[in-house]
Parts: structure tokens; sequence; C-alpha cells
């Protein structure tokens, strides 16, 4: 599926409009004139006539403003423009600039400030640009997006004066656009190493030329005892006159799904990323090295239904596509409905495959229906099921009480790493390879493993 939008924000250019309900005001000269003025009043109250010379004072004060007012241009004389100069991508600084075309003659101060989606990384900033006469000007800013999908930027705000700075205009640019956030590219891009593990797997492979049960066909060669009769080409026996029959080999390309659950578990932040935020890492970076070793990627994010779905494929277009469903993976309040999501995968995918589930394991007495549903797909596919741990009650777990309400916080906290560890034992016997890996560590840990899985050739 190709798509040929850019991941950089269209640029917008719109003229500004009149804002507030009179459009503009005193400028800095004018009340620091107005405050010299008011000097008049302490010989006013020996002599009346300083009250004339004030109101003089005033007077021209006031003609000089209307001067300086019907001077500066129109806010419709002002082209204001936005311009991304990177795609979006939360964690990351991302360039742009706001640009002010000046189609008078009169050289102007101006003031702005964009109004950018919220973000807890980012301060709005006034920038200060000086726009020549028939000119351009351009402040540089940098924005720093706190949360991955759609969201929509604000208006441009600029007041502006000219060089005598006796009134100011104050005008508002309507640069409304829905910008798309992505996943961390910075983490994709040092996952080079694991690029690098991969070629060299993949020349072993080929220098070992597997062959097996597997069912991608290689060659053609003459029937020999204990041969199955049902890998005989009779096609090629019939022009031959003999028996000959079809070798086969591993599979070099398989299907690989990777599982997102959206639910609940996954909203805890830490250092300012959510699990899920650290989740759609590494299914990016997975996503890059699965495509680079030339096995098939598919993607499924669910929370109480399956949101993102993409089937599995090849080439730069299916990691664009990949990449363009991640941006729009997002947290979801209620329990994911994981036996759904799993029954769903099933039906996609007939054949064996690769499934790496990246969840949460919910704190119950009960067996967590994650741990239920994972189990379902273990007849079928090779499971790699990565659990995001919590840092925090490992560490409270091996503190040494000092009271009575320590004691039972660190023996609850023990009690439920135990469970954690018993759960993920049992799907470790029925096949499954699982994990329990930090947050910051969850990238790292699933690109190892699916290394290992495709130096094994366990699928």
């Amino acid at each position: 599926m190709s798509i040929p939008r850019p991941l950089e924000p269209p640029t917008i250019e719109v003229a500004a409009q009149p804002r507030g309900r009179f459009g503009g005001g005193a400028g800095p000269r004018l009340l620091l004139f107005s405050a010299v003025g008011l000097a008049w009043i302490i010989p006013a109250l020996w002599n009346h006539r300083f009250l004339y010379a004030m109101l003089v004072w005033d007077v021209s004060l006031l003609l000089a403003f209307l001067a300086d007012w019907m001077r500066l241009p129109r806010p419709y004389q002002l082209l204001v423009k936005r311009e991304w100069n990177a795609p979006l991508s939360i964690g990351v600084k991302s360039p742009l600039s706001i640009s002010i075309r000046n189609l008078t003659r009169v050289p102007l101060q101006a003031k702005i400030v964009d109004e950018l989606p919220q973000s807890l990384w980012h301060e709005i900033k006034v920038s200060t640009v000086t726009v020549p006469g028939e000119g351009r000007a351009t402040a540089h800013l940098e924005y720093t997006p706190g949360s991955r999908g759609d969201r929509k930027t604000g208006k441009v705000f600029l007041r502006y004066q000219s060089a005598f700075q006796m009134a100011e205009r104050w005008a508002v640019a309507d640069l409304t656009q829905t910008v798309r956030i992505y996943p961390n590219f910075e983490h994709a891009r040092k996952s080079a190493v694991y690029l690098a593990r991969s070629r060299q797997i993949e020349l072993q492979m080929r220098l070992m030329r597997l062959r097996g049960m597997g069912s991608e066909f290689e060659t053609l060669r003459e029937y020999r005892d204990g041969d199955e009769l049902r890998n005989v080409c009779w096609t090629a026996s019939a022009r031959r006159g003999k028996l000959v029959t079809k070798t086969y080999r591993v599979e070099r390309s398989q299907a690989v799904w990777i599982v997102l659950d959206c639910g609940r578990l996954m909203r805890a932040r830490t250092g300012g990323f959510s699990k899920l935020d650290r989740a759609v890492d590494a299914a990016l970076c997975l996503s890059q090295l699965a495509l680079y070793s030339g096995d098939r990627v598919g993607l499924l994010a669910y929370g109480r239904t399956v949101n993102q779905r993409v089937a599995p494929g090849r080439g730069a277009a299916q990691m664009r596509h990949i990449v363009e469903q991640l941006a729009l993976v997002n947290e979801e309040v209620p329990e994911a409905d994981h036996i759904r999501a799993a029954a769903s995968l099933m039906t996609l995918q007939k054949q064996r495959g690769l499934i790496i589930w990246i969840t949460d394991l919910a704190e119950s007495a009960m067996t967590p229906e994650v741990i239920d549903a994972a189990g379902q797909m273990l007849s079928r596919h090779l499971l790699l099921f990565a659990v995001i741990a919590q840092p925090e009650l490992k560490q409270k777990a091996r503190h040494n009480p000092t009271t009575a309400e320590d004691m039972y916080q660190v023996v609850a906290s023990q009690e439920m790493v135990y469970r954690r560890e018993l759960l993920l034992g049992r799907l470790r016997e029925r096949g499954a390879l699982c994990m329990e890996v930090e947050p910051s560590r969850i990238s790292s840990a699933i690109l190892n493993q699916y290394l290992i899985v495709k130096e094994r050739n366990l699928v």
C-alpha cells in the first residue's frame, strides 16, 4: 500500500486578520512619553498655565499616535506562513519556522506567539523579528511533541510596530491544521547494530543451505527410497519417464506479527513516556529489523476492539504503512479484550508464524485473561511474550523493612513479583518465549530475542 503523503506536515500560509475589539493599542514610546507628560502637574500646582502646556503635550502625543497608527500596515497586508522542517516525533525536538511577508514599504518589528499542541516538553515562547518593507522575516522555533497521533495546531498571534513605536496593531493568522505525530524515530536510528547482525545471520544461513521439512520449494531430484509420495512431482516424472521428487527447505521469510496491548495497564508513565509509548518504539524498531531481514511484518493493536491492523507484507511501502498506523495507537481507559485480539489474529494468520506480543499483567488473584489468550496461540505459532516490568515493584521487593507498614508493603511486593514469574513460567512450560523487561530496555531486549529466533530457525 503506497502512501505518498510526506511525513512532514504541509506548509500553510494565510493573510492575518485583526485581533481584539480595537485591533491594537498604544506603543511603548507613547506610554513612556505620556508618563513624562505627567511631570507638568508638579509646576501646575503653582502656575495653572502649565496645564495648557500639558494639554499641548498630550494633543501632540495623540496626533503622533494617530499618524503612526495610520502608517502601520493593515493585518491583511501581512502574510503569515508556518513551515515544518522535519517530521514530528514524540519526545524529539522538531524545527519549524514562522515567517511574515510584509506587502507594504513600512519596516516592522513583530512579536510572534505560535499556538501549538500541549506537551510536557514544550514551553510557549515569544519570538521577535524585524520585517523589512516589501520583504520577509522568519522566526525559527522548536517543538517537542508529548504524545502520538493526529493533533491540531492553533493560531499564530502577532503584535507589530513601526520604528516610531507610538502605536501597535494586533493580528492573528488562522494557521489551524492537523499534524501527525509519529513514534520516536531516534530509537529506530540507533538500532543499526541489530541490522548489521541480521545481515550476518542471513549470510550464515545461506552458507548452511538447510534442507528440512519446510514448505519453501528449492529443487527437483530423482526419487529415493524413503521419500514421501506427496512430494513426487508427477508432471516432471511424466516428462522424464522416472519418478522425480520435490525438495523443500526451511523458510527464510516468515510472517511476523507485532501485537500491542493498548489497555489501561499500558497508561502508566515512566520518564515522561507511557508503557505504550515504549512498546510502540519497540514495534517500530522491530518492524525495521524484520523487514530488513526479509520477513513479512504485520501489526495488530487492540483495546476493547481491534484498533489498528496491518496485514503482513514487505518493502518500503509496508514500513511506511506500519509507521502511519503506529502513530495512531493510543491508550484506552478500560481493560483490553485479549481474547478477542487472539481470536482475530488466529483468523488472520493460518500458517505458522512468529507472534511478538507486548503487554502487561494485571495484579489479580485469578489468572489474567492475557495469559489464557496467549496460550491459545501456542499450538499453531511461536509466541514471544514480552511483559513490561515495574521497576519500582522489584525495588520495593528487595527493600529491608524498618516498620510494620514497610514490612506489609515489602511482602505484598514480593508476592506480586512471585506471581508474575509464576504466570510467565507456565507459558514457558507450554513452549512460549517469555521475558519481563524494564520499559527503557524493551526495544533492545525484543530485537535481541528476534535475532536469536532467526539464528536458531525456531519458526
